[in-house]
């Protein structure tokens, strides 16, 4: 199937911001600009920020706002190139090696190591993907990967292909739209780097926090929203283990409308405070710092 052009799909910076904002995304122009050349140049695109500023949900907002499907590979300490490639059946050799047995017949490796008996994981997926619009592969927290498996990831993001031994190399027909995370738990080697363009995501100011949570809880209030905000900003100047960020601000202002609070006091923050600070020393800071303070 061939390829549908994304050009007439994007008709720039200012379109996709728009189009982002109907999937309930609030971008500025840096952030907007880097997502566009991601898509127009189709050249990886490395995210990086604190934890909770949005970056996981850029990747999301791009397919919705795209047509087109998200692949995600959630990396970990100790992540393997069979959680993010592929692996084979083995049960299902084995089931085909019983019946042949049972027939008679002689299997070879040439017919157990075949892409039927092959089980694809994310970035396989992304690069078979049929089209006709090419995938969002997202490759989430790439911090917490390994250097061996940065290594790996070099192929694929310079050449959109990835070599299988038993099958050789496998090209995409429609090379993926890859956006990489990182919240710099470590480096990442220049290699990678070379490879992307960059973005650094910060915290909102406290009106751009405000309009997102607007988006994202339209059942709240103007003026909740906009305390929320507020609170998270003067929550964020303490020395917290865990500061929070646009995605705690989302969730505390959700939990103060399920239950039906009409404003943020002292009484609300105090029964909702866990929704937004996550740990227990962290909660004792702010307590000690004082309620009142919190809520202006």
């Amino acid at each position: 199937m061939s390829e549908q052009p994304l050009e007439p799909l994007i008709g720039g910076v200012a379109d996709l911001t728009a189009r982002l904002a109907a999937a309930g995304y609030l971008v500025d122009s840096g952030l907007a600009t880097a997502l566009t050349l991601a898509v127009r140049l189709r050249q990886p695109l490395l995210l990086e920020g604190e934890a909770g500023v949005g970056k996981t949900e850029a990747a999301k907002s791009l397919s919705t706002a795209l047509n087109t499907p998200l692949i995600r590979l959630q990396c970990y300490e100790g992540v393997e190139l069979s959680d993010a490639l592929y692996e084979w059946n083995y049960p299902r050799q084995l089931l085909a090696i019983r019946l042949a047995e049972v027939s008679h017949d002689r299997l070879s490796d040439t017919d157990l190591f075949t892409s039927d008996y092959l089980v694809a994981r994310p970035v396989l997926q992304a690069l078979r993907h049929v089209g006709p619009r090419p995938a969002i592969l997202l490759i989430d927290e790439v911090d917490r990967a390994d250097d061996e498996f940065e290594a790996f990831l070099l192929e694929m993001l310079a050449e959109s292909s990835v070599t299988i031994p038993e099958l050789g190399t496998i090209r995409a027909v429609h090379p993926p739209i890859v956006v990489l995370t990182s919240n710099r738990t470590r480096d990442l080697h220049d290699a990678l780097k070379r490879r992307c363009l960059y973005h650094w995501i910060d915290f909102p100011s406290v009106d751009r926090a405000a309009a997102i949570v607007r988006l994202r809880v339209p059942a709240s209030a103007v003026a909740m929203a906009e305390y929320v905000a507020a609170a998270v900003a003067r929550v964020r100047t303490l020395e917290l283990q865990k500061p929070p960020g646009i995605a705690e601000a989302i969730s505390w202002t959700s939990a103060l409308d399920v239950l039906g609070f009409a404003r943020l006091d002292e009484t609300s923050a105090a029964a909702t405070l866990a929704t937004v600070v996550k740990y227990h020393e962290d909660l004792e800071v702010v307590r000690q710092k004082g309620l009142a303070w919190l809520v202006g």
